[in-house]
This record gives C-alpha cells, sequence and structure tokens, in this order.
C-alpha cells in the first residue's frame, strides 16, 4: 500500500508535470496579434486540455487538500470519478464562499482549502491574499513561485491582446498592499520586458506630475481612480485627453459593462480602456480580458482565458447551469496553480456567455455585457432587488455629474427601509433628474443629495459604493 505522504507527492508531480506541459516561458511575442499560439486554440483543443488538467488536479486535491478530501468523501466520489468537464460539472456541486469560510474558522488561520502548506510555502512561498467575506472571516490564499510563473504568462496573454507592446511604459497608481490585480500586473511587466514608474505612495498631484513629466503611455489602477485622477489633472490646468497615455488598464471594479462609464472614461483621457478581471480565489491572474474587438458590437464583452480555466454560468437561486447565452452568474474551476486549484467556484458575477467565433481570432468564451455585478452585491429594498452597477448608469447617465457617488440604506423610525444617493454635481436641483433616472433604471422611489464636485471620498483600491446602514433586527 502506497504511503498517504508518498501519495501527495506522487499526485503534486503529477499534477506540476501537466501544468508545465502548457507553460510558455515567453518574455516576448508569438506574433504582432497574439503573445501565445494557445490565443487562437480551437475550442475541441480547449477542451482536450480541460479534460487532461481535470483528471489530474482531482486526485492531487484529493491527496493534498483535507477540505477536499472531506468533500469528495462526503459525497461518496472518488477522485478518478472525475476525467473530463462533462463529469466535473455533471457530478461535482458548485463550491461557495460559505463554505470556505466555514473552513477557515474551523481550521484558522489558512483553512484547508487550498493546497499549499506549510511544507510548500517554506519551501517556495511568494505571496499571501485574502478575500474578506460577508462575516469578516478573510479567507486567505498563499501562492507559490511556481504559481507565479503561470500567472506571469496568463497575464501576459492579457495585457498584450489589450493591446500593450514594446515601447510603452506603464505607471501602476495602486498601494500595493493587498491589491492581488497590481502585483499580477507588476510582475508580468517584468517577465515582458515593458518598463515601469513605479506610482506607489504617492497623492494625485504627484503622480499627474509623473505623468506630464516622464509620459508614461499606460496606467494600471481602479476605473474610479482613474475618474478621479483625470478629474484632479484638470483642476491643475493639466489635460488628460492631451497627455502621453493612451492605455488604461482597469480592474478591481465593474467597468466595461456599466452603460456610460466606459465612454467618459476614454472621453476624459482620450485613451482606450482595456478590462483585467479576475479574482483572489480562482483567478489572481487575469481571467476575463479584453481583445481589439471588444466595443465593435452592440454590446462590450471580455474574453475567458480557457486552456487554464473552465468557465461556467449557473441560476443564481439553484446553482443549476444555465444554457449557453442564458443570463447566469459565474462559476470557475481554475485549472492553472499548484495552490489553489479550485473546482468549480462561485464566482457569482451576472454575465451571459457565448462560444461564437471572435473577428480578433481568439477563440476562447466571451462574457457578453463584461461582468457588471457580483451576485452577493444585489440590493433588495422593499422587495426590489436591483445592483449598485444600475445606479452607476443612472448616474452617469446625466451630464455634468461627478465620478464619485454613494448608496445609503437606512431604516426610518417607522421601520420602512430607504435608499438615499449621493451625487456630485454644480447644481443641487439635479437632483430631481437623478432621482426619475435611478427609478426609471430601478423601479424604486429614493432620495438624492447633491454634494460639491470632488467632495466624495476617493480611492486607490475598490471603490466603496454601498453603506448598508439598515436595521437588521
Amino acid at each position: 500500500m502506497t504511503h498517504p505522504t508518498n501519495r501527495a507527492e506522487e499526485t503534486r508531480r503529477a499534477w506540476h508535470g501537466v501544468l508545465e506541459k502548457y507553460l510558455e516561458d515567453r518574455s516576448t511575442p508569438l506574433n504582432a496579434q497574439y503573445w501565445s499560439p494557445m490565443d487562437t486554440w480551437s475550442r475541441d483543443q480547449i477542451r482536450a486540455v480541460q479534460d487532461e488538467k481535470i483528471a489530474s488536479v482531482a486526485p492531487f486535491l484529493y491527496e493534498n487538500s483535507d477540505f477536499y478530501r472531506r468533500r469528495f468523501d462526503g459525497l461518496g466520489l472518488a477522485p478518478t470519478a472525475l476525467k473530463s468537464v462533462d463529469d466535473l460539472i455533471a457530478k461535482w456541486p458548485v463550491i461557495t464562499k460559505q463554505e470556505m469560510m466555514e473552513d477557515a474558522i474551523a481550521h484558522p488561520p489558512f483553512g484547508t482549502y487550498t493546497a499549499c502548506g506549510p511544507d510548500e510555502w517554506a519551501d517556495r512561498g511568494w505571496m499571501h491574499f485574502s478575500s474578506s467575506g460577508s462575516t469578516g472571516v478573510p479567507r486567505v490564499f498563499r501562492y507559490t513561485h511556481f504559481d507565479r510563473k503561470f500567472w506571469e504568462q496568463a497575464n501576459a496573454r492579457a495585457l498584450y491582446s489589450g493591446g500593450l507592446r514594446k515601447g510603452d511604459t506603464a505607471f501602476p497608481m495602486v498601494g500595493f498592499g493587498p491589491h492581488v490585480f497590481a502585483w499580477g500586473v507588476q510582475y508580468t511587466l517584468a517577465a515582458m520586458n515593458l518598463p515601469v514608474i513605479p506610482g506607489g505612495g504617492m497623492d494625485a498631484k504627484a503622480r499627474a506630475h509623473i505623468i506630464e513629466r516622464f509620459k508614461p503611455t499606460t496606467l494600471v489602477c481602479t476605473p474610479s481612480y482613474a475618474f478621479y485622477l483625470g478629474g484632479v489633472m484638470r483642476e491643475m490646468g493639466l489635460d488628460p485627453a492631451a497627455s502621453s497615455v493612451k492605455w488604461l488598464v482597469t480592474g478591481g471594479e465593474p467597468f466595461s459593462g456599466v452603460a456610460g462609464t466606459v465612454e467618459k472614461l476614454q472621453d476624459l483621457w482620450g485613451a482606450m480602456s482595456v478590462e483585467f478581471y479576475g479574482c483572489t480565489e480562482v483567478s489572481p491572474h487575469c481571467g476575463g480580458y479584453s481583445c481589439p474587438e471588444y466595443q465593435t458590437g452592440d454590446e462590450n464583452f471580455i474574453h475567458l482565458m480557457e486552456d487554464i480555466q473552465v468557465w461556467e454560468t449557473v441560476d443564481p437561486d439553484t446553482l443549476a447551469p444555465v444554457a449557453m447565452g442564458e443570463k447566469g452568474i459565474t462559476v470557475c474551476t481554475n485549472l492553472n496553480s499548484e495552490s489553489s486549484p479550485q473546482l468549480r467556484f462561485l464566482v457569482g458575477d451576472y454575465t451571459r456567455l457565448s462560444d461564437a467565433p471572435c473577428a480578433c481570432g481568439r477563440n476562447h468564451i466571451k462574457g457578453m455585457g463584461c461582468l457588471t455585478g457580483r451576485s452577493d452585491d444585489l440590493i433588495n429594498l422593499r422587495g426590489i432587488k436591483f445592483f449598485p452597477v444600475q445606479i452607476e448608469e443612472a448616474v452617469r447617465a446625466i451630464k455634468g455629474t461627478g465620478d464619485e457617488f454613494q448608496i445609503r440604506l437606512t431604516t426610518m423610525d417607522d421601520g420602512l427601509d430607504v435608499m438615499t444617493v449621493l451625487v456630485e454635481h454644480t447644481d443641487s436641483a439635479v437632483a430631481d433628474v437623478v432621482a426619475k433616472e435611478i427609478r426609471s433604471r430601478c423601479e424604486i422611489r429614493c432620495a438624492v443629495e447633491v454634494r460639491a464636485p470632488n467632495s466624495l471620498p476617493k480611492s486607490e483600491m475598490k471603490a466603496k459604493r454601498v453603506y448598508d446602514e439598515r436595521n437588521k433586527g
């Protein structure tokens, strides 16, 4: 009988072998259009690699993650029963954040849902990142230097697809704390041999002076911070649209699918904004990305990198798979890591998937309308359900509104839950116009308070839009 420790090591070596089989250690692109030949793989090629990876990762997780071992055993399912995407979807229930939070509480501080233990961390640990849940319990994900190589190549494919080329200079404008998006881009720019101007620890005016003096071509930031910085530059007498910036690499917030936001930001900067989509649990590298065609149709879209992940959409209530082209919430299986290869994790962003060919030549599945609201961000106010992005669309539809807004949910003395939306504008009379626009989109009455331009808080991290102060009793 094989000793359990040996079995864990054997399955880890096997999983490493499969991953390394498809790793390209590139610092230069394949050609003028694509970073990697995998970008244009056929649907059949993509599915064959997904199946190969699933057959290897299932035994690996069983032997190297107590969370997965308990789940397999609880389902009465042998890991060898998962040999393909079809097996995975038919036999393996979706994993939720709540399950992970419960595991983190029971097994602090790291939980047992990853396959990076103390030995791997001591031998080749790189960074750990946290993603908090509704209880405030952090779910921690440790990643190794082995993982980092795969991050860099996935991100390079995405950034190259978005337009970055030799000769571009990037200016990342984040605090480099727990911001997984920024760290991934930073390491990738180095792997691509592209120069970087460090932008952490500066205020907006200092960053504006950097842009004016050193002329970077690419900003790396959240969409909300790009709006803020552009506004600060205008106050300084500088025109963002006349600057050297031609690419906005944005992540951390819903963006490309929010009506009016892309257009407003691109007009502000006179630059192309490209999406960089992921999540800490299963896609800390880029999972969703823009191609040259992503704004050319009736609705924007992003590609999802399928040779390294399996993307699905499910019904938000039943978690049952929905048909291709129907709206649902996202589920991701990560097949690109030794530390956190998760099976059918509920990411929870709304989109519609399409496997129709793209004019850019990339055959990877598309998220139509991009990803425009996480299911756990859904607001339920007096039985009416809507997303913060719907409020954002209403605010952006009114000429002259500022870049920031807030949604305040409170309970009145009589027990009625109400919503107040704070917007920035020079004219207080615009409150009625905004309220009507919100009602037309969300079918709910709300109060609107108008604040002076640039008076609402700014953040270089994810912008906090919703303040829920309702009486939960």
